[in-house]
């Protein structure tokens, strides 16, 4: 093990020492040193039984193939390029009124209705699928349900991380719980924010698609927050837009200088338009909404 990552390692408290050490790796998409006690096939047992509860909770998945179909292409396209196209990735397009986007462990990628009616390009999803898929990809989930334990001391009271049951795991992941409860406490840390922005501008632009989509996501979220409100869950699980739209441009400028070719990077406007956007108005209502629901 290398000695930074030792270093990092020693600063937990002195009862984890055991299990951190054997915990600790580099990441290869982010090059960093983690604490990440979750393997990967636990990671993907998880996500295979979190997965169907947060479906439900977050009213369904749209109730069209073309738009299932449309959204998976794109996500699964996306996770092929990534470091780790060999999990059992999902992508669910939900059938919620709130704005918002998130990973589960695995690859269980969800986008909610309410955030695909604010987009405008499929460049733009392919941003926001990315973004997401980097979560996965720099294994920041495993990263902050370890650190969840470690809070809570149930790390502590275990003694070895691998000890840990999927149910101590699951209800670290909120499971159970109100929708989004479990996201809110695993909430990533701006570092991981700028990582996962870094990571989806990689993985889309390997695909052709024109990087500035992730300027314009941040900036779609940056107007739909002015009005605040339950819909705009997405700022409960992110940080504010300000920042990342500044670090996302001096990126593009850096490493996609040329972002402004057509015949390299493409935008996908009339596509998006006609396989969500329009098919979006054709169907009922949010089957979950928020706003619509009777307080307790």
């Amino acid at each position: 093990m290398r000695f930074e990552t030792l270093l990092k390692c020693w600063a937990l408290p002195a009862a984890l020492l055991l299990a951190a050490v054997a915990g600790c790796s580099t990441n290869p998409a982010t090059g960093e040193s983690q604490l990440n006690w979750i393997s990967t096939e636990r990671e993907k047992s998880l996500g295979a039984e979190a997965s169907p509860q947060f479906v439900k909770q977050y009213g369904g998945d749209i109730p069209s193939a073309s738009i299932h179909a449309y959204v998976s292409d794109i996500g699964h396209r996306l996770a092929a390029v990534s470091e780790r196209p060999d999990l059992e990735w999902e992508f669910h397009a939900v059938d919620s009124a709130v704005i918002n986007a998130f990973a589960l462990p695995g690859g269980k990628v969800f986008v909610t209705r309410g955030l695909m009616e604010e987009l405008k390009s499929e460049a733009q999803l392919a941003g926001v699928l990315g973004h997401e898929v980097g979560h996965v990809t720099a294994q920041h989930i495993g990263q902050q349900m370890t650190r969840a334990m470690i809070i809570t001391g149930a790390g502590i009271a275990i003694g070895v991380a691998g000890e840990q049951s999927d149910e101590d795991w699951m209800k670290v992941l909120g499971v159970g719980t109100s929708v989004g409860g479990g996201l809110y406490m695993l909430s990533y840390g701006r570092n991981q924010e700028t990582q996962s922005d870094e990571l989806g501008l990689r993985y889309m632009t390997r695909l052709g698609y024109n990087p500035i989509g992730q300027v314009q996501v941040m900036k779609v979220l940056k107007r739909a927050s002015g009005g605040g409100g339950a819909g705009m869950e997405f700022l409960a699980t992110h940080p504010y837009p300000d920042t990342r739209i500044k670090h996302l441009n001096e990126i593009i400028k850096d490493q996609y200088p040329d972002y402004k070719d057509p015949q390299k990077y493409r935008i996908y406007r009339d596509r998006y338009q006609h396989t969500v956007l329009d098919e979006l108005k054709r169907l009922p209502k949010a089957a979950h909404d928020p706003a619509n629901q009777p307080a307790d």
